[in-house]
């Protein structure tokens, strides 16, 4: 089974606003709706899912997380995945976005190995867009984060 963790970090401006980062690449360099993720990914069985989601936080974006980390209700992915997250209220200036990077054979059957961002950018988005672009198997998480928190009182 694979495991995966993550970070579903929001903000409170006029509504509450979500966290997503898009896949860096080139599958998903033209994909928009349905392509943006929280950004996660896999741990071993048997390591702590919370720290392996804050490790790979700082790996997407370059930024450490700290603060009062709310557990969501793991998702199964269509691959058979489970993904475990955790929501946090912080900020983050997606401009200051700096991703680890992989390397893959580009373009294919090329023998030539290229290298590309895990995350190639990081949006904040209110939950009607977010909707729209997060991958459809992490929904749950915006959708539950949504009925759990409530804005500050002015």
């Amino acid at each position: 089974m694979i495991l995966s963790a993550g970070i579903l970090l929001y903000r409170f401006k006029k509504e509450p606003e979500f966290l997503l980062v898009h896949p860096g690449g080139p599958f998903w360099a033209k994909k928009d709706p349905g392509a943006w993720s929280i950004p996660k990914g896999e741990y071993q069985p048997g390591s702590d899912p919370l720290e392996a989601a804050k490790r790979e936080f700082e790996e997407e974006t370059g930024q450490s997380i700290s603060g009062n980390f709310i557990l969501l209700t793991p998702l199964k992915q269509k691959s058979g995945k489970i993904i475990s997250a955790w929501a946090v209220e912080g900020e983050f200036d997606p401009v200051k976005l700096h991703s680890n990077t992989f390397m893959m054979e580009w373009p294919p059957r090329s023998g030539k190995q290229k290298e590309f961002p895990e995350v190639d950018r990081a949006g904040w988005f209110g939950l009607d867009t977010a909707r729209e672009k997060i991958i459809p198997g992490q929904l749950g998480f915006l959708e539950e984060l949504n009925r759990l928190i409530k804005p500050p009182r002015e």
